[in-house]
């Protein structure tokens, strides 16, 4: 018997012609993904780079195997952590000054630009994981079935139920942060590709 989650060549070569940061751009604009992506980075510390990573895989019908994706995400999350978050943490120290001045608004948005760049850069990461494996199917396999909701499907692979409960947060927040996997699954469920 076949295993269906065995990596599909048809779906990796299509991932291949889908770059990472083309799908980022395009899944971020859709309605309510900035801000779901927002409050589960500042709500629940999920990387928004890691979520678009699964996201972008999920639409072409693959996912991560978890056994070797830790090496990665602990690489990405130096990233962010040594670099992105350092711009972002400037950039917004730069937004409550007080008496914001012509120059001080020139490099804030130059910061800004900067703390793109570094999400970019973090993307191409993860793509390059992802295209560069050899043979693909050490990293990359089906998904087993296409969920019926892509919110939880998405949850699970960035917070695991330990992390879950590691999060010390009120029920609003908890509620908030649901409502975030509920809309970019709302989002990512078009954008699956035919199988």
């Amino acid at each position: 018997m076949l295993d269906s989650t065995a990596l599909d060549s048809t779906r990796f070569a299509a991932l291949q012609q889908a770059p990472l940061w083309d799908f980022a751009l395009a899944f971020y604009a859709r309605p309510g993904v900035e801000q779901a992506c927002l409050t589960l980075q500042d709500t629940a510390a999920v990387d928004v780079c890691e979520l678009l990573f699964h996201g972008w895989l999920f639409a072409h019908g693959l996912e991560a195997r978890p056994e070797v994706l830790s090496g990665q995400r602990q690489l990405c999350i130096e990233w962010q952590a040594g670099v992105t978050e350092v711009l972002r943490g400037l950039r917004r120290d730069l937004k409550r000054a007080e008496h914001p001045s012509e120059t001080l608004s020139l490099l804030r948005e130059r910061i800004k630009q900067a703390e793109l760049l570094a999400e970019r850069e973090n993307l191409q990461r993860w793509q390059r994981w992802a295209w560069d494996a050899d043979p693909a199917c050490l990293r990359l396999k089906n998904t087993s079935t296409m969920p019926d909701d892509a919110g939880s499907w998405l949850q699970k692979r960035l917070l695991s139920p330990q992390e879950w409960q590691q999060l010390t947060l009120d029920e609003a927040a908890i509620a908030s942060l649901q409502d975030a996997f509920d809309v970019l699954g709302h989002q990512l469920d078009p954008l699956q590709r035919a199988r």
